[in-house]
């Protein structure tokens, strides 16, 4: 199976500032040629951060793709492709909601669209939470929220969340944690 198409061409057609888009040429064992389209990305992290009563904190803000606002964990890119997970889940945990901790575990590694793209994400869970202060870039906005585990879950159930990395980040974080 393996062995039935191979890539005999790539060639950039985009170069952006977290994404770059190819064309790929591909071939097939039974001589087909096909056209297909892939897109790099450099690579993300998120975090589940965790108050000591159990509450989730998540950030709202606007979404171009979608054109409007959306209720995530926090998350963002790697600053660099070889910045490790942990890192950049710490950074992100401090610039969006104005918190940070000392106690991040790994929870899951997300595959977004396994299809065209190879983004990349680590979602780590952070406990014991300090107090500190947002960091946001100059064009960035986040309102943060806070929400039980149960609110959440109803939200994905109906609809109201639909991004990817946040419905199962806390599905496998409820598994994990919650279901023992």
């Amino acid at each position: 199976m393996e062995k039935e198409m191979t890539r005999v061409k790539r060639i950039r057609m985009y170069q952006g500032a977290i994404v770059d888009v190819y064309r790929d040429y591909m071939q097939f064992s039974n001589g087909n040629t096909e056209e297909w389209d892939y897109i790099h990305h450099r690579g993300a992290a998120a975090v589940v951060p965790v108050t000591d009563d159990g509450r989730i904190i998540m950030v709202r803000q606007y979404r171009n793709a979608l054109e409007r606002f959306t209720l995530e964990i926090p998350a963002g890119a790697l600053d660099d492709p070889e910045e490790p997970g942990i890192n950049c889940s710490a950074r992100e945990l401090e610039e969006e909601t104005g918190y940070r901790s000392e106690n991040l575990e790994w929870l899951i590694t997300l595959r977004t669209t396994v299809a065209f793209c190879n983004e990349r994400i680590e979602v780590y869970v952070a406990k014991n939470l300090v107090p500190s202060k947002q960091h946001l870039d100059p064009n960035e906005f986040v309102n943060v929220e806070l929400h039980t585990v149960e609110e959440l879950k109803q939200m994905i159930f109906d609809g109201e969340i639909e991004d990817s990395k946040t419905v199962a980040s806390i599905l496998a974080y409820d598994a994990k944690y919650n279901r023992k």
